[in-house]
């Protein structure tokens, strides 16, 4: 998912996405949706977070 995308997704849940890395602001939505702010801390392609909107780039994340 790009930056933009995710910028306009923190805008519609009324976050303010400015100054925050990529991996920051997801982890800003994903407190302000009162879920875990997990992302990028999957460990060796494992997550019982199943339904989350950001699990393919988790993964992807947490590989680097």
């Amino acid at each position: 998912m790009k930056l933009k995308e995710i910028r306009d997704i923190a805008r519609s849940k009324n976050v303010k996405p400015s100054g925050l890395s990529w991996a920051e602001l997801i982890r800003t939505i994903q407190r302000h949706e009162g879920n875990f702010d997990c992302f990028g801390t999957a460990d060796n392609g494992e997550c019982t977070q199943e339904e989350c909107l950001w699990r393919e780039n988790c993964f992807n994340f947490s590989e680097r």
